[in-house]
C-alpha cells in the first residue's frame, strides 16, 4: 500500500547500492520524498522500501506508474533495460530521474526527450559529476592553465564484483547484454566531464581489454580537439591512484576523482602548488536531488541537462565504434553526411 506524500512523491525503480546513496540525498533535500520502492521480489521490494525509507513497496512496474500517489520515478536498474522502463514512465505521465548512462544509444534518447516534451514532463540523466561542487571548482579554475594543449581523465577502479567474473558467473555491470562494461561504469564519467567543459572532439580514437564476459574491463581513448588532445582511462579490473589532469601553457590542474573531486591542486609553471580541497560531507548526490526537484517543481528548462547527455552517449558510441573497428571516428564526417 502507498501512503500519500505531501511533497514531490517519488518511486524507486531498482534495489541496488546506488539507491542508498539516493535517498539519503532525498532525505537531505527539501521538497522531495520516496513513496514505494519496485521490485519483482516482495520481500526484496519490502527490505528495499524498509531500508531507503520509502512508504512502501510493489511487485508491479504498472501499479507504480499508474499510481496517483507517485509524480516521479528514479530508474536504477541495469543499463540496458533504462529505455524501455523510461518510455513507460514518460508515457504514464511520470517526470523520470535516471541512472547514468542515461539508455545505450543517443538516438533512443533524444526520442525519450521528444516524448518528454510531448507529456510535459521532465527527464534528466541523474549525472552527479555534473552537480558535484568539486565538478563546479574545476570549471571555475579552469583558466588558470591557460591555453590547454593536454588532458588526462582516469577512472581506474578494480570492482569486488570481477572476482565473480574470474569465477564464471554472471555479473549484470561485466554482461554486455545488460549495458555493462568499463566505459558506460566509469568511463562515462571521464566523457561527460570531457564534452561538458571542452565540447564535442573532431576525432576519437579507442581501444579495450575485454574480459571473458565479453565486457570492456578496460579501456583508453584519445580524443583530438582543434588545439589539444584529450587522453580518457577507464578500468573495471585494476586500480590506479594516479589523478586526472588538464595541461595548459600556464600550469597544470590535478584532481584526484575525477567523478567527485575532493582535491584539485593547481601548479603553475615556474613554480608554486595550490591545493583546493572540498569537503567530504559534500559529496552526495544531493545536486542531483535538488536540480530534479526544481525543474519539476519550478516548471524549468532541462534543455542544457539533456543536450550534455546526447552529447556524452555520442562520444561513447563513438569510442565502442572505434573500439571494435580499430579506426578513428571522425565526427566532422557525420556532420558532412548529414548536411
Amino acid at each position: 500500500m502507498i501512503d500519500e506524500m505531501p511533497q514531490l512523491r517519488v518511486g524507486v525503480i531498482g534495489t541496488g547500492p546506488i539507491t542508498q546513496r539516493f535517498a539519503d540525498a532525498v532525505r537531505a533535500v527539501n521538497g522531495i520524498q520516496l513513496s514505494a520502492v519496485y521490485s519483482r521480489d516482495a520481500e526484496r521490494g519490502a527490505i528495499a522500501a524498509d531500508r531507503l525509507g520509502a512508504s512502501g513497496s510493489v511487485t508491479s512496474l504498472a501499479a507504480l506508474l499508474e499510481s496517483d500517489l507517485v509524480d516521479a520515478v528514479y530508474i536504477a536498474t541495469p543499463n540496458a533495460i533504462h529505455a524501455d522502463q523510461v518510455r513507460s514512465a514518460l508515457e504514464a505521465g511520470k517526470h523520470v530521474l535516471v541512472e547514468k548512462p542515461a539508455v545505450q544509444t543517443a538516438a533512443r534518447w533524444r526520442q525519450l526527450v521528444e516524448l518528454a516534451e510531448e507529456r510535459n514532463v521532465v527527464l534528466i540523466e541523474a549525472m552527479r559529476t555534473a552537480y558535484d561542487p568539486g565538478t563546479l571548482l574545476l570549471r571555475e579554475l579552469l583558466p588558470q592553465v591557460g591555453p590547454i594543449r593536454q588532458v588526462l581523465l582516469r577512472h581506474i577502479s578494480r570492482s569486488a564484483r570481477y572476482d565473480l567474473v574470474l569465477e564464471g558467473h554472471q555479473v549484470n555491470i561485466f554482461d554486455p547484454e545488460m549495458g555493462g562494461g568499463a566505459l558506460r561504469d566509469l568511463g562515462v564519467y571521464c566523457v561527460h566531464t570531457m564534452t561538458s567543459l571542452f565540447g564535442m572532439p573532431r576525432r576519437i580514437s579507442a581501444a579495450s581489454v575485454v574480459v571473458n564476459s565479453g565486457a570492456d574491463g578496460a579501456g583508453a581513448a584519445l580524443a583530438t580537439y582543434d588545439e589539444f588532445v584529450v587522453s580518457l582511462e577507464y578500468s573495471k579490473i585494476t586500480t590506479s591512484r594516479a589523478p586526472s589532469q588538464i595541461s595548459g601553457e600556464a600550469g597544470t590542474l590535478s584532481i584526484d576523482h575525477i567523478a567527485s573531486p575532493r582535491l584539485i591542486e593547481f601548479e603553475r609553471h615556474g613554480g608554486g602548488v595550490a591545493r583546493h580541497v572540498v569537503s567530504e560531507a559534500q559529496h552526495t548526490l544531493i545536486g542531483e536531488v535538488e536540480r530534479f526537484v526544481r525543474l519539476v517543481v519550478d516548471g524549468g528548462d532541462a534543455t542544457v541537462e539533456q543536450r550534455a547527455t546526447g552529447t556524452s552517449l555520442d562520444v561513447m558510441e563513438a569510442v565502442e565504434w572505434s573500439e571494435k573497428s580499430g579506426r578513428t571516428f571522425d565526427f566532422r564526417d557525420r556532420e558532412s553526411s548529414a548536411c
